[in-house]
């Protein structure tokens, strides 16, 4: 990338914001993670809200607004909605927004007795019974995926609304990515439980390369054959809450993951086949939109 911006260029930067909600803050550090192309992210957009990174504080209009977190409160879910409003363009980063994150496993549990566990005064704190997804709420135009985000697919989302076309983001496996890597197959040389067969890639395959286990943090690629991959675990020995641990991560309220939790167990509420606790339909969490649905994703 030039370093190089006319001033007309500048005159007609694209207004970015950067919000979050329930979420660790990793995704919004991933951009800051750009380090020294952010002299030229900054030259071509003009970033009006980023508390994160600046003081400067901007209620909108924004040409593109990304939001890193799940919906976890009331508040929350009313603010959304009138983000969605000031957002030309609204992206999700991470797996917090896209999927719920980690914290939606409170989704299985029980949500009044689990909050009194942790806090002295429960009844000071404001949550919902669920932690969910943006795309319950709101409509979503593209979403980048991980925990936290890859550098590599933010700079190309950044660069695609530069330039105007449709991002350009491989529709793969994790297994693809180690093969390009020449990484060796966890799961069928030392029998290491891995989801890469079922997980979007995005992440550079980090995890095999190193001998571990994919965690699933980029969520499941579409049309993945999450049970398929759960029968084939069950078979080298594990019992099947063991395996529903493996889908009860940072991506557990995505489907199919989702429904390999709930059928085989993993977590306190879940109790596999033999008497599953279903937990309610996210989208009649409070605020949620009744046409909400995922767009493209990036």
């Amino acid at each position: 990338m030039t370093t190089q911006t006319s001033a007309a260029s500048v005159a007609t930067r694209p207004r970015v914001g950067v919000v979050k909600f329930a979420s660790c803050d990793g995704c919004q550090l991933s951009i800051l993670d750009l380090e020294s192309e952010l002299l030229e992210v900054v030259a071509r957009f003009e970033i009006v809200e980023f508390p994160e990174a600046s003081s400067n504080r901007s209620e909108g209009p924004y040409d593109v607004l990304l939001v890193e977190g799940s919906i976890s409160t009331e508040e929350q879910a009313e603010q959304i909605l009138e983000l969605r409003k000031a957002a030309k363009l609204l992206v999700t980063i991470g797996a917090c927004a896209t999927s719920g994150g980690i914290q939606a496993l409170r989704n299985w549990a029980d949500h009044d007795a689990f909050r009194a566990s942790v806090y002295a005064h429960p009844e000071f704190v404001d949550s919902l019974a669920m932690a969910t997804p943006i795309s319950d709420h709101v409509t979503v135009d593209a979403e980048l995926r991980g925990c936290p985000i890859g550098i590599g697919q933010l700079r190309e989302l950044l660069t695609s609304l530069i330039l105007g076309r449709r991002p350009e983001v491989r529709d793969e496996a994790v297994c693809a990515e180690c093969k390009r890597r020449g990484a060796v197959c966890v799961l069928v040389a030392s029998g290491e439980p891995c989801l890469g067969p079922v997980t979007e890639g995005g992440c550079g395959a980090l995890c095999p390369r190193w001998g571990r286990g994919c965690y699933g943090c980029f969520g499941p690629r579409e049309g993945a054959n999450a049970p398929s991959l759960g029968r084939t675990l069950i078979a080298t020995g594990r019992d099947e809450p063991e395996v529903g641990r493996l889908f009860a991560g940072f991506t557990a309220w995505a489907e199919p993951f989702r429904t390999m939790v709930n059928d085989l167990g993993g977590t306190r509420g879940a109790g596999g086949t033999r008497g599953a606790v279903r937990p309610s339909d996210p989208a009649a969490a409070p605020g949620a939109e009744s046409d909400g649905a995922t767009g493209g994703r990036a």
